[in-house]
C-alpha cells in the first residue's frame, strides 16, 4: 500500500541529489563554462524522468456561493473603561462612555460593526447601548477583548407579537410575545443581546432574562431603568399583547427553550 509514496519520495531525493551534484560540479570549474546543459536544464530533464503521480496532490474545487443568510456577527467585551468617538480619531466628538460592567454586574459587551486603521492605530466601530437608540461610535481596538462570533439573529415583530430566532439564516425558534403598552412602547431599531441572567427571587421575570442594548425613554421593568429586557413571566395568560412597560415578555417554557439556542452577542432587530 505504501510503495508508490515511497518511490515518489525516493525520486524527489534523487532529483535533489542530482541538482546538488551539478551545482558542485559547476562551482569546481571556476570561470570555465560547462560545454553541456546548464544545471537548470539538467534539473528539468531529471524531473521529466520521474514517474507521474496517480492524481494531483491538491485539486481546486468549484467555488460555492454562500447564502445571504449565512452572516456572522462579531462582538467583544470591554476590557478597559473608555469613551466612544463620532469618528476614528481621539480629536472627534465624544459620543458616550463605556464601562467594563453592566448595571447587572455582568461583563459589558459591544456589537462590532467594522474596523479601520488611522494614524497607525486600529479603531473599531461599535453599536452603543445608549439613548438615543441606534447610536454607534468608534473606540480604540486596545480597549476591547478578543472577538467572538455568533451565527444567530433575533427578530421581534411587535405587530404580530412574535419573536423569531434565525441561525445561519434559518428560523430555529418562534414564539408569541408581549411588548410595551402604547404609553411605554418597546423601542424599534437595531440592537444586540448584552447579557443573560437567571435565578431570580421574583417570579415576575420568570426563570431566564436577557439584557439588551435597547433603551426606553420612559421607565421600564428592567433593573437599572431604561434598559429593555427579554424575560419570562408569571402571567402567561396576558401573552400575546401590549402588556409591559417596554420589556419583551415570553412564556416561561419559551424563554427556557430560547436560552438553549441564543448566545450573548446575538444581534436583535425590533420592528
Amino acid at each position: 500500500m505504501r510503495r508508490r509514496p515511497v518511490a515518489l519520495v525516493l525520486g524527489v531525493g534523487l532529483l535533489l541529489a542530482a541538482a546538488v551534484a551539478l551545482c558542485q560540479n559547476a562551482g569546481s570549474r571556476g570561470s570555465h563554462r560547462a560545454p553541456h546543459a546548464s544545471p537548470t536544464e539538467a534539473l528539468a530533464a531529471a524531473a521529466r524522468s520521474l514517474p507521474r503521480p496517480e492524481r494531483p496532490a491538491f485539486t481546486v474545487g468549484r467555488p460555492v456561493r454562500l447564502h445571504r443568510g449565512d452572516a456572522v456577527a462579531r462582538f467583544a467585551s470591554v476590557t478597559r473603561a473608555a469613551v466612544g468617538h463620532s469618528a476614528p480619531s481621539r480629536s472627534a466628538d465624544v459620543v458616550a462612555e463605556l464601562t467594563r460592567s453592566t448595571q447587572e454586574g455582568t461583563t459589558n459587551v459591544v456589537l462590532v460593526l467594522g474596523q479601520t486603521r488611522r494614524a497607525h492605530k486600529d479603531w473599531v466601530h461599535i453599536r452603543l447601548p445608549v439613548l438615543p437608540n441606534d447610536r454607534t461610535a468608534w473606540v480604540p481596538r486596545r480597549v476591547l477583548g478578543g472577538y467572538e462570533f455568533v451565527h444567530t439573529r433575533l427578530i421581534v415583530d411587535q405587530k404580530r407579537f412574535t419573536a423569531t430566532l434565525l441561525s445561519g439564516g434559518r428560523a430555529v425558534f418562534k414564539a408569541r410575545v408581549g411588548v410595551g403598552r402604547p404609553e411605554s412602547p418597546t423601542p424599534s431599531g437595531e440592537f444586540y443581546i448584552r447579557d443573560k441572567l437567571s435565578g431570580f427571587g421574583n417570579p415576575f421575570y420568570g426563570p431566564v432574562a436577557y439584557g439588551t442594548s435597547a433603551r426606553s425613554a420612559v421607565l421600564t421593568d428592567w433593573p437599572g431603568g431604561g434598559f429593555v429586557g427579554l424575560h419570562g413571566t408569571n402571567e402567561p395568560a396576558l401573552i400575546p399583547g401590549r402588556i409591559s412597560h417596554g420589556c419583551i415578555r415570553m412564556r416561561n417554557e419559551d424563554i427556557v427553550r430560547l436560552s438553549r439556542l441564543m448566545p450573548v452577542g446575538t444581534p436583535l432587530t425590533i420592528r
